[in-house]
């Protein structure tokens, strides 16, 4: 199924149908399709005046460099602010990284979104793109604090979307730009790189992102494209029941694949459940390359419809939400 992306702050009368396809899930918000909260509600209402509740609304909203809705939202810090609290306090670390994870999600629950793309489980271990997204370079202690982190989203009434598996943060090159190659063996990427993603699957977590990264050691396909990666590994090795997700096809390293339609057809033919198309001018084309969905596809996409929310009024009436963004919008003062 695909997470499509549109243009602006107001639905256009051509998207209309886009919502409506065979195959669409839902819609992937970024800045640009955000001025205001009333306005954001206002296009989300919009959109299920079309689709319906069960159609899915989300957005990157990590905090730090990526957060796409801020103005009227708390300003989230980075998550390595958090990973270096650990460094001097680790139950304070484990405490903010739960706080964090509950204003991110209910704020965006009180707008109706239903999930972001969070938290990132990626080592911060000087990868362009990652860089801060990131709570920590030692895997032991990325991973308390995404365990953290998940149950602090669930709590905040939302899914948790792990990423970018199997680990995006121990190579240099940033995929949105160009092809990223990892030459470490798969022992390597089990000691490290999945001990994080491991702690959110065992904190709940409903979906991971694949990362654009190729593990030549592996297989010779990046991993979103790779049955060996989701279906032996992730699937069979590690259990994981939830979905996955690939990660843009409009970036450069999902490039390998081919065209639109190849790139679509690929990851759901390595086992991705949903196939992100971000940007509306590749939209159309992804659209007609999507097969029927496959049952298990959709119950497992379903997971991440979000719970019911609070409201924006019940929220700023709510002193604990005033202490935990006191905490957390604390963390951006500190050196």
């Amino acid at each position: 199924m695909l997470l499509i992306g549109i243009a602006g702050t107001e639905l256009q009368p051509h998207e209309h149908a886009w919502l409506t396809a065979p195959g669409v899930a839902g819609v992937i918000l970024f800045a640009r399709n955000y001025k205001s909260r009333e306005q954001l509600i206002a296009l989300v209402e919009s959109i299920r005046d079309i689709t319906g509740e069960d159609f899915l609304l989300a957005v990157d909203q990590e905090g730090g460099p990526v957060q796409r809705f801020r103005d009227d939202f708390t300003r989230l810090p980075a998550l390595a602010k958090i990973g270096a609290v650990y460094d001097r306090d680790p139950a304070q670390a484990i405490e903010l990284a739960q706080e964090h994870a509950w204003v991110m999600a209910s704020e965006l629950r009180a707008s109706g979104i239903d999930f972001s793309f969070a938290p990132v489980a990626d080592l911060a271990r000087g990868n362009a793109a990652i860089g801060t997204r990131a709570f920590h370079a030692d895997p032991e202690i990325a991973g308390e604090l995404i365990h953290a982190y998940v149950r602090g989203i669930h709590l905040g009434g939302m899914a948790a979307v792990l990423k970018h598996f199997p680990g995006h943060g121990s190579v240099a090159v940033d995929t949105h730009k160009a092809q990223a190659i990892d030459p470490r063996t798969l022992d390597d990427i089990r000691r490290d790189d999945l001990r994080p993603f491991l702690e959110g699957f065992s904190a709940h977590a409903e979906a991971v992102m694949m990362a654009h990264v190729v593990y030549p050691a592996v297989d010779d396909q990046p991993a979103g494209y790779s049955r060996r990666w989701i279906g032996d590994i992730l699937r069979g090795e590690l259990g994981f029941d939830g979905a996955v997700i690939s990660d843009d096809i409009s970036m450069a390293a999902a490039g390998v694949a081919g065209g639109v339609a190849e790139r679509v057809r690929g990851h759901l033919q390595a086992g991705c459940d949903l196939v992100l198309a971000c940007f509306p001018d590749v939209v159309e084309e992804a659209i007609a390359a999507m097969p029927t969905p496959a049952e298990a596809s959709v119950q497992r996409i379903a997971a991440l419809r979000g719970a019911v929310g609070s409201t924006w009024a019940s929220l700023l009436d709510n002193p604990q939400r005033d202490q935990f963004v006191a905490r957390v919008t604390a963390l951006d003062l500190l050196p």
